[in-house]
């Protein structure tokens, strides 16, 4: 565990050290997008840097505006591109289906959970390094609609860059001198985020079991009525 920290410190250390030169929307860009696929370093801490750089009174190389587009059309391509990638193997992922009783179930759990929880399951996992890119390949490995797809990928990247850049700019004083702080107040306020979605959407669900259910008895009572 020491050593990870001691990675994500050393990286962190490394990003802010860069961070000063306008150039470094380039790198919040280039790590949005492979992150989404290749989760190695979470593009949270990233995109803090950049909302820390721009708060510099007076002396921003960039404005915090920048950092988001930066950051958002980052998630969004690294988004498409683990899409793309899950789709390529959907071939593969149903022959293993159809000869293993296992995959297919996981294949049949998979598409039910997308298609019941929709797109806020994708602003959900854009929140979870990692999760974010099951998430993706999984909905390319389940044929889901690419119209659809690219649409609530688009909001949930712009809701992303938008909380870690404003994140950065509001506190860069306090995230300065303490990378790791940084890293674990991203990741908290991700997984903060992502139960209050997940508490909505189950009331919300709730809310329409019931009503569909006051429905049913309704019809029920007026075909006896009649």
């Amino acid at each position: 565990m020491s050593a990870v920290w001691g990675f994500i410190s050393d990286m962190t250390g490394w990003l802010k050290d860069i961070s000063g030169g306008w150039w470094f929307l380039a790198i919040i860009f280039v790590i949005a997008t492979f992150d989404s696929i290749f989760p190695i370093v979470p593009s949270e801490t990233t995109v803090i840097i950049g909302g820390v750089g721009a708060s510099a009174a007076g002396a921003a190389p960039y404005p915090v505006v920048l950092v988001i587009v930066c950051g958002a059309l980052g998630a969004f391509c690294g988004d498409n591109l683990s899409y793309l990638i899950g789709k390529r193997a959907s071939g593969w992922v149903e022959r293993r289906a159809a000869r293993h009783e296992k995959s297919a179930q996981r294949l049949e759990w998979a598409t039910h959970q997308i298609e019941e929880r929709g797109g806020l399951l994708l602003i959900t996992a854009r929140f979870i390094p990692g999760g974010r890119t099951l998430l993706t390949l999984s909905c390319g490995m389940t044929r889901q609609d690419r119209r659809w797809f690219a649409g609530w990928v688009g909001i949930a990247a712009v809701i992303w860059a938008t909380y870690a850049s404003v994140l950065g700019f509001a506190f860069g004083s306090q995230f300065e001198d303490d990378h790791t702080l940084a890293f674990l107040l991203a990741f908290g306020a991700a997984l903060t985020i992502t139960v209050l979605i997940e508490v909505v959407r189950y009331f919300v669900k709730k809310r329409a079991g019931r009503l569909e259910a006051k429905a049913a008895v309704c019809r029920t009572d007026d075909q006896r009525a009649r």
